[in-house]
């Protein structure tokens, strides 16, 4: 996967999760996965 893809990728799981949070009435468990992939594809670009 390309890099351009990753950083993608990592920008709308990362407003998902903003928005999720901002509703504040989501399934605890769809937001730990998607921290979970949000990790994963830091990882991926070396950041975290």
């Amino acid at each position: 996967m390309s890099v351009n893809q990753i950083e993608t990728n990592l920008e709308a799981v990362t407003i998902t999760i903003a928005h999720l949070e901002k509703l504040g009435n989501c399934d605890p468990e769809l937001l730990e996965e998607l921290r979970k992939e949000r990790d994963r594809l830091l990882r991926e670009l070396n950041i975290l």
